[in-house]
Parts: C-alpha cells; sequence; structure tokens
C-alpha cells in the first residue's frame, strides 16, 4: 500500500468551509436511498458530491466521535426501523475516465451505466456485470460478481480514505484481499471508505471476454470460453436478470429486494460430506446438490437450491415481506414492510435450511442496527 496525495482540507474545529457546501438534512428518511425502501431516518444526512466533501465529513465524523454511516446506491443496506443515530453520508461523486483500456470511476458512479459505457467503448471485463444496482465504489467491497466474473478480475487499485492513518491511500489488487464477495474492505468496515476505484479492461475488437457461466453460454448458444460481441453478453445478462427480478424496476416489487440476500456457502470437505449425507436422507439417494470447486478441500453449493428444497419456494410467504416470485435467493418487500417483517422471514429461511441440511445461510447485505 502506498500513501496517495491528500488535497482534502485538513481537520477543523466546527464546520470546514467544505462541509458549508454540502447538502445536509436532519432526521432524514433512508428508506428511499435503499432499494428495498427499508428503514429509519437518519440522525443527519450529508451528501458529499466532490472525494474532498467525503475526506472531510469523515474526519468531522471522527473528530467528533459521531458513528458515521456510509451510503451509495443503497442496494446492499438493510437499515432497522429505528434508524441510524448518527450521520449518513451518502457519496454522490461522479467521475468516469477511460484511457484506451484503463478505466477510474468515482465512488458515486451509477454502475450498471459505467458497465453500459465501457461496452459501448467495444471493451470487456465486466459486460456480465450489467444491471446489477449500486454504485462503483461498492464493488471492490463486495467483490461484486455474477454470471462468471467477479470485479477482482480487472480492479487494478482501489483509492480509499484509510480513517486509521487519517489519509488517503491507493491499494494495488494484491493487497485487497479479495475472495468470494469479500475483501480487506469488507473484513475492515469502519476503516477504509472507498473514493475511487481502478480497472484494467480488455480490447478483443468488440468481443466479450470468454463466457464462463454455464447459463450465460447456453442462452447465447455458445460454448464455455467462447467470446461473442460483448453487447450481446451485456444484453444477454440483462435478460437473465430481469427474468429473475434482479434489474430494479419501481413497478417491480420483485425488484425492492437486495438481489441475492444469501450468499452461496462454502463448505469443507468435512462439512460438504455431512451435507451430502442429509440431501440423500431428505430427497432421496439419488438427489444432488449442485456443487462447485472453491478452492483446495473446498465446495459451494447454492443457497437458491438450499432454499427451495427446504420448503421456501418463489413467493413464499403471507405477509408484506416475501420470497420474490420470480428467484428463491432474494427476499422482497411488497409494499408497507418493515424491516422486523423482512428479517422475520429471512430468520424463517436461515433456521429451515439448517434444519433441512445442516447449513447455516449468511446475508450478503449489510445490516445497520438490527441483526439476523
Amino acid at each position: 500500500m502506498r500513501p496517495g496525495k491528500d488535497t482534502a482540507p485538513s481537520a477543523r474545529r466546527g464546520r470546514s468551509r467544505t462541509l458549508e457546501r454540502v447538502q445536509e438534512l436532519h432526521d432524514a428518511p433512508l428508506a428511499p436511498l435503499t432499494t428495498f425502501r427499508l428503514g429509519g431516518p437518519a440522525t443527519r444526512l450529508l451528501t458529499a458530491t466532490t472525494d474532498a466533501e467525503v475526506i472531510d465529513a469523515v474526519r468531522e465524523a471522527d473528530a467528533t466521535g459521531t458513528p458515521l454511516l456510509i451510503v451509495g446506491g443503497g442496494s446492499n443496506l438493510v437499515i432497522g426501523d429505528a434508524g441510524f443515530a448518527g450521520t449518513a453520508l451518502r457519496i454522490a461523486t461522479e467521475g468516469f475516465e477511460l484511457d484506451g483500456t484503463k478505466l477510474e470511476l468515482a465512488a458515486g458512479e451509477v454502475w450498471t451505466d459505467a458497465v453500459r459505457r465501457t461496452v459501448e467503448a467495444g471493451l470487456a471485463g465486466i459486460e456480465c456485470l450489467a444491471g446489477i444496482p449500486g454504485s462503483a465504489g461498492a464493488t471492490p467491497i463486495q467483490n461484486v460478481g455474477a454470471y462468471g466474473q467477479e470485479v477482482s478480475a480487472t480492479i487494478t487499485e482501489v483509492i480509499a480514505y484509510d480513517r486509521e492513518a487519517g489519509e488517503t491511500v491507493t491499494i494495488p489488487n494484491a493487497e485487497c484481499a479479495f475472495s468470494y464477495r469479500h475483501s480487506r474492505f469488507k473484513a475492515e468496515p469502519d476503516r477504509y471508505v472507498v473514493l475511487r476505484v481502478r480497472f484494467e479492461l480488455e480490447d478483443a475488437g468488440g468481443l466479450s471476454a470468454p463466457v464462463k457461466y454455464p447459463e450465460t453460454a447456453r442462452t447465447l448458444g455458445v460454448e464455455a470460453g467462447d467470446r461473442v460481441p460483448a453487447v450481446t453478453a451485456r444484453e444477454t445478462v440483462l435478460k437473465l436478470r430481469a427474468g429473475k427480478g434482479m434489474v430494479l424496476d419501481p413497478e417491480d416489487h420483485d425488484t425492492w429486494s437486495a438481489g441475492s440476500f444469501f450468499t452461496n456457502p462454502i463448505l469443507d470437505d468435512e462439512e460438504f460430506a455431512a451435507f451430502h449425507a442429509r440431501v440423500a436422507e431428505r430427497l432421496g439417494p439419488d438427489a444432488k446438490a449442485p456443487a462447485f470447486p472453491a478452492g483446495e478441500g473446498l465446495t459451494k453449493t447454492s443457497a437458491a437450491w438450499l432454499i427451495d428444497k427446504a420448503g421456501f419456494t418463489k413467493g413464499y410467504g403471507s405477509g408484506p415481506a416475501r420470497i420474490s416470485t420470480k428467484h428463491t435467493l432474494a427476499l422482497t418487500n411488497r409494499g408497507g414492510a418493515t424491516t422486523e417483517d423482512l428479517l422475520t422471514l429471512a430468520r424463517e429461511v436461515v433456521a429451515g435450511v439448517r434444519d433441512a441440511f445442516g447449513v447455516t445461510l449468511v446475508n450478503e447485505p449489510v445490516t445497520v442496527g438490527v441483526r439476523l
């Protein structure tokens, strides 16, 4: 890791000149800033449009001991009904800089728009991440992935404000500790505030990266490893996601969600053997659960399959929070739900899967003021 140049104003007593320009609201609703449309208000909500404003707001919160919640696109947040007692900082920075195959995105850039623009420029590497809601700054935190691609394959550096060191740092890919839906930023959520993300894409003459995901390959009518026009790959992924309620649509309550609510479990050999025995016991000796290599001695299985086979089918639920009618991995707000409604459903699913298969599901969205 090497420190970058920190051009933000130093922390001062009282309010800084930068913060005087930041949009500020008190007792501000947070639900409209999340894709779940759930959660209570924040004591204070700041909206920052430059890196300097972001850093200044963070420094002020740290200097005064004020709890701080970073909000990007709100697609991975579950906020408690009581809200957030502190400062919520909405990052609304803009910046899309493309130099050949090198891309730099400000944290506040809308991710799916950035993907579209890279495809229009004829570049490959993130085309199968189309339609994923949220902001660019969240992508390295979760190591966002879908349909055979993960951002860790193309990210070269992450520029972040290190709250512990009190300076801006540039962290190369090798030091980001990327793994399945994880990173050093997720491991230390109160330390880093992502400001910018840099990528190295591929110029394949307008073609996509090699297609890896079986469902994508089948839909495209190609073999795994083949390339197709990047535009076609993006459009195909968007259609697949839309069919599962994974592309935001304010009129479709199946998209009032955080996308996949649970991560796919990764089991060691002993855990997988016990799981395999439970599957045979429950579903019969010929039943086979999805299994994918996940590193030496590790196997990944499907959370969606577990949920469905445990009896939680599409549309499950009778209250305002239910499983999506299009995909068992998405928990949704059908309108009028509370966060507690959502958590009650999530806990029921976790308990049911554990009872059926001995596997404990882990939530993917970040919870604020509540726990699963």
